[in-house]
């Protein structure tokens, strides 16, 4: 009988649905878990998170919004590390002849964003709203989730859409990789560094042989050639434990946000 496939979901976390990129990350861990491995994508991180929690996932890459969302039912496996630190932030763009400023200049447009879980593609803007006593839906005209933060780049890129909130780790690396597409866009507000999304299972799975040889798998992708590979075409340095204070930038913002929604 065949050995049951790890099952690790995947967020629109990254640069979305990249062949070459899932190829890589996949030949990593089944080379260090010596077991058939599927990569299980989906549109929104609701649905992967709910998938990782009733236990059709083993594991997931998700955000640290919808982590802290279910601390209490989730543990992190690792966290990537960008640059020589577990952080990224979150990035405000505009259109590349556009003359806003910041944030207060965008009353009245149209915003993208990612996703209503992701941290850097929603919380961090609604939660700066709050801070300035509006709403998204009072302080835009309209505004629309893109479901990637690569779409992100695009709407605002096109025209489509007057500004956005994106992933500022998904945005440098598109500047890398797809210069023509981010030079469409400006960077005009930048925020504080917080805590990188993390790769999670379930609290209760923790100790169990397959989820502890998955966490020694991730966080030794350096000390691999398959998982140097994938961190390469990532461009992240490797995987770190997550340490007990990383994810308090966006657990304060979350506090701020639900504070606002009354």
């Amino acid at each position: 009988m065949a050995a049951r496939p790890f099952r690790l979901g995947l967020t629109p976390v990254f640069l979305d649905n990249d062949a070459v990129v899932l190829a890589a990350l996949q030949k990593a861990i089944m080379r260090g878990l010596g077991m058939p491995v599927e990569m299980e994508q989906r549109r929104t991180y609701k649905e992967v998170t709910e998938m990782l929690l009733e236990g059709a996932l083993d594991a997931a890459w998700l955000c640290g919004y919808p982590y802290l969302q279910h601390e209490d039912r989730l543990s992190v496996v690792g966290v990537p590390v960008w640059n020589g630190k577990p952080l990224y932030r979150s990035y405000l763009i505009v259109g590349q002849d556009d003359d806003a400023t910041d944030l207060p200049d965008l009353a009245g447009g149209m915003h993208a964003f990612s996703d209503p879980d992701s941290n850097s593609g929603f919380l961090v803007t609604a939660s700066d709203l709050a801070l300035m006593g509006t709403r998204p839906e009072d302080f835009f005209r309209r505004f629309i989730f893109t479901y990637g933060h690569r779409n992100v780049v695009r709407a605002v890129a096109a025209g489509l859409v007057r500004s956005g909130s994106v992933d500022g780790y998904v945005w440098e690396v598109l500047r890398e990789v797809e210069p023509a597409l981010t030079a469409g866009t400006r960077v005009i507000r930048r925020s504080e560094w917080l805590g990188f999304p993390p790769v999670c299972c379930r609290k209760g799975a923790v100790d169990d042989p397959v989820i502890r040889r998955f966490t020694e798998v991730v966080l030794r992708f350096d000390a691999t050639e398959e998982g140097r590979a994938a961190l390469k075409l990532l461009r992240l340095d490797g995987m770190t434990p997550a340490t007990p204070t990383l994810y308090d930038g966006i657990r304060r913002r979350m506090v701020i946000f639900r504070r606002a929604q009354g």
